[in-house]
C-alpha cells in the first residue's frame, strides 16, 4: 500500500516540476537523481495516510469476516488485537521523526540545489515555443521553431536587461532567428533577420532624459552574443548552496537558527525605536530653552502665539515629519512583517518534525477502531473514509500553517492543530470500538432529556397482582372460556383493562391446566403485533416531546436574539442566536429520530405511512407542532386497531 501511494504521488510531483525537465535532453541519471531527491519530503505525506488506509481495510476485513467475534470467543479483547500492532506504529513514529530530522532536510538540501542547476543547464534547450523563456539577461518568445535541432526560429521577441537596472528597457522584434552556438559552447549567439529595437535610454541628468526618451532603429541582420560561462558552470553534486532554508535544517540547527532571528529580531526592534525616538528630537527639546511660566496663555492652543504665515510654516512642517514618519513606519512595516514570517516558517518546521510522528500514531487509533465500526475490508468503503479523513487532517494543517505565515495564528499551534482535532476523534472512535457500540449512538444524545420526561410519569403497570377473588370482574372471567380469556390476555389493553385483568386471567388458565410456558409456545401469550408496535409508539412518544422541546427552544433563542441584535445589544443577540443554532440541530435530529420512529411503527402493521414524502418532511420541519398533533391522534388510533 506504501508503495503504490508513494508512485502516485511521485507521479504528481513528475507532473509538477514538468516544465524543468521535459526538452532539457537531460541524462538518465541526473532524472533518476531528482526523483530520489523528491522522494523524501512525500514520506511525511504518504505515510500517514498509509497508516490510516491500512489499518481501516486490516480491522475491517476482521470485522466483515467476523474473526474478531471469533478472538472475543477465544477470550482476545479488541485492545489485545490491538497491542501487537500498536508497539510497531509507536517504533514506526519514533523512525518517523528520526527519519523527518535527518533524511528529509538531506534531501531536500540536494534537491533544490539540482533544481537550480537543471533550470540552468542546456540554456538552447530552454527555449519553447509560444512562451517567454528566462536565458542569462535577456527574455525570448519565439512562435515556432524549425531545423534538425530546432536552431531556426519564427517571429522572435526579445526582453533584454541593461546592466544592474530593474525592467526590460531594450526589446528586439524580429521575423526569424537563428541559433549559430553550439550547446556545449559558454555563448549563446542569436542571428536575428529583419527587425527592428527599442532601447529605452537611462541618462543620468532628467533634462537629457526628457530630450532623448528613447530609441528605435530597424535591421536586415542582428547578432546577440550572451555569456553563459556562469550559467552553465553546473556541479550536479555540489550540496552547499541553499543551506539556509527551514526545510534544509534539523530540530538542532532549527532552534539555534529561531533564536538567532529572534535575537536579531528585537536588536532591529530596538534599533527602529531609538532611530523614531531621535528623529523626533524629543530629547533635545529643553536645549537652549528656558521655559518660564505665564498664566495668560495657560490652557490655551500654543499656535496661537505665532503670526499667521508662521503658523502656516508650522503646520505644514508637522505634516510632513509626520508623512514621512507614517512611510519609514510603513516600510519597516513590511520588513519586521518578513522577518516575523520567517521565524514562524522555522518555528512551524521544527514542530512539525514533532507532530507528524504523533500523528501516525493518532491516526492508526482512529483506522483501526473505524475498521472494526464500520465492519469493511477491501479498497471499496475503506479508501473513501481513509481519504476523507486524510484530507481533513492535510487541509487543516495547511489552512492553519498559511494562517501562521502571517501571524494570525501562533505558529506552534498551527503545527499541532490538525492532530489536536484528530486526537478527540480517536479517543472516541477506540472507546466504542472496545465496548462493542455503534458508529454513533443518536439515542445516548436523549438519554438525560427522556429522563427528563418521564420523570413524571407513574409507571400503572403491577406485576403479578391478581383480582380479588370474591369480586364480580373475577367472576366474570372465570366463567370465560379459554378462547376468550387468551383473548383477554393477549388484548387487554384494547379493551380499557389494566395489567390485573391480564395477570387475573392467565391465573385462570392455569388453574385449568394451561400452563404459561404452553401459551408462550403457541403465541398466545403476547400480542407480538401490539407490544412491538407500542414500543415504537413509546419511542415516538419520547422523540416527538423532545423535538417540541428544542423546536420551541430554538424559535425562542433565534427570535430574542435577532431582536437583540438589532437594538444595541449584539453580544447577547449573537449568543442567544448561537444557542439557537446549536438547539435547532438538535431539533433536526429530534425530528428525523421521530419520523423513523413513526416509520418503524406503521411497518410493524403493514401500512404505508405519509410521512416518507419529501414534501410533507418540508412543512413539517417549520410546522412541527402541527405535525405532531396530527399524528400523535393517527397513532393512538391505528395502535386501538390491533388485534
Amino acid at each position: 500500500m506504501f508503495i503504490i501511494l508513494m508512485l502516485i504521488f511521485i507521479l504528481q510531483s513528475v507532473w509538477l516540476y514538468i516544465t524543468e525537465l521535459a526538452g532539457k535532453d537531460l541524462e538518465i541519471d541526473i532524472i533518476g537523481k531528482f526523483l530520489i531527491f523528491v522522494t523524501p519530503r512525500l514520506v511525511v505525506l504518504v505515510l500517514p495516510l498509509t497508516i490510516l488506509l491500512a489499518s481501516i481495510m486490516v480491522f475491517g476485513g476482521f470485522a466483515e469476516n467476523y474473526e474478531f467475534a471469533a478472538m472475543k470467543s477465544t477470550g482476545i479483547s479488541l485492545q489485545r488485537a490491538m497491542r501487537g500492532l500498536s508497539v510497531f506504529i509507536v517504533g514506526l513514529s519514533i523512525l518517523t521523526f528520526f527519519f523527518a530530522n535527518n533524511v528529509i532536510p538531506a534531501a531536500e538540501l540536494s534537491f533544490h540545489n539540482l533544481r537550480r542547476n537543471i533550470a540552468k543547464v542546456k540554456p538552447a534547450m530552454i527555449i519553447a515555443e509560444g512562451q517567454f523563456n528566462q536565458i542569462g539577461n535577456i527574455n525570448i518568445k519565439v512562435d515556432g521553431k524549425r531545423g534538425d535541432r530546432g536552431q531556426y526560429f519564427d517571429s522572435v521577441i526579445i526582453h533584454q536587461k541593461k546592466g544592474t537596472l530593474p525592467g526590460n528597457h531594450t526589446v528586439y522584434i524580429a521575423e526569424t532567428g537563428e541559433l549559430t552556438s553550439t550547446e556545449d559552447s559558454d555563448i549563446l549567439q542569436l542571428v536575428l533577420y529583419n527587425g527592428n529595437y527599442y532601447d529605452d535610454l537611462q541618462p543620468k541628468k532628467l533634462e537629457e532624459k526628457r530630450k532623448y526618451p528613447n530609441v528605435k532603429s530597424d535591421y536586415k541582420k542582428l547578432t546577440l552574443n550572451i555569456n553563459l560561462e556562469a550559467i552553465n558552470n553546473v556541479d550536479f553534486d555540489n550540496q552547499n548552496n541553499f543551506s539556509n532554508k527551514y526545510t534544509m535544517l534539523g530540530v538542532k540547527d532549527l532552534d539555534y537558527t529561531i533564536d538567532s532571528l529572534n535575537v536579531q529580531q528585537n536588536i532591529d526592534y530596538e534599533n527602529f525605536s531609538t532611530s523614531m525616538y531621535n528623529r523626533s528630537t524629543a530629547s533635545t527639546l529643553h536645549l537652549n530653552i528656558k521655559p518660564i511660566e505665564d498664566k495668560v496663555f495657560e490652557n490655551k492652543d500654543f499656535i496661537g502665539l505665532f503670526p499667521n504665515k508662521k503658523k502656516v510654516q508650522l503646520l505644514e512642517l508637522a505634516i510632513n515629519a509626520v508623512n514621512s514618519t507614517n512611510q519609514i513606519i510603513a516600510i519597516k512595516q513590511k520588513s519586521f512583517f518578513q522577518s516575523q514570517k520567517k521565524i514562524n516558517m522555522h518555528t512551524i518546521a521544527l514542530h512539525e518534525k514533532f507532530a507528524i510522528a504523533i500523528a501516525c500514531i493518532i491516526l492508526f487509533f482512529i483506522g483501526a477502531p473505524l475498521g472494526a465500526l464500520i465492519k469493511k475490508g477491501g479498497i471499496g468503503l475503506p479508501i473513501i473514509i481513509a481519504i476523507s479523513f486524510f484530507l481533513t487532517y492535510h487541509f487543516i494543517g495547511i489552512f492553519a500553517k498559511n494562517s501562521a505565515e502571517d501571524n494570525s495564528l501562533n505558529p506552534m499551534i498551527a503545527s499541532w492543530l490538525s492532530t489536536l482535532i484528530m486526537l478527540p476523534i480517536s479517543i472516541y472512535l477506540t472507546s466504542r470500538a472496545t465496548k462493542d457500540r455503534s458508529l454513533l449512538d443518536l439515542d445516548a444524545i436523549f438519554i438525560p432529556f427522556k429522563k427528563l420526561i418521564q420523570k413524571t410519569q407513574i409507571d400503572k403497570i403491577q406485576i403479578l397482582k391478581v383480582l380479588d377473588k370474591n369480586s364480580e370482574a373475577f367472576s366474570r372471567l372465570n366463567g370465560y372460556s379459554n378462547k376468550k380469556l387468551i383473548d383477554v390476555l393477549k388484548n387487554y389493553r384494547q379493551y380499557g383493562l389494566d395489567s390485573t385483568h391480564k395477570n387475573t386471567a392467565l391465573h385462570v388458565l392455569n388453574t385449568r391446566g394451561v400452563s404459561e410456558q404452553e401459551l408462550r409456545f403457541g403465541g398466545n401469550l403476547v400480542n407480538v403485533t401490539y407490544e412491538s408496535a407500542l414500543r415504537f409508539k413509546n419511542n415516538y412518544d419520547d422523540n416527538s416531546k423532545i423535538g417540541l422541546l428544542f423546536y420551541g427552544v430554538s424559535i425562542v433563542m433565534l427570535f430574542s436574539g435577532g431582536i437583540l441584535n438589532n437594538n444595541n445589544f449584539p453580544i447577547i443577540g449573537k449568543i442567544l442566536i448561537g444557542i439557537g443554532f446549536f438547539t435547532t440541530v438538535f431539533y433536526i435530529i429530534a425530528f428525523i429520530k421521530t419520523i423513523i420512529s413513526q416509520s418503524n411503527f406503521y411497518k410493524t402493521l403493514n401500512k404505508k405511512v405519509i410521512t416518507p414524502s419529501i414534501i410533507f418532511i418540508i412543512l413539517g420541519i417549520p410546522l412541527y407542532f402541527l405535525y405532531v398533533l396530527y399524528f400523535n391522534r393517527k397513532i393512538k388510533e391505528d395502535l386501538k386497531q390491533i388485534k
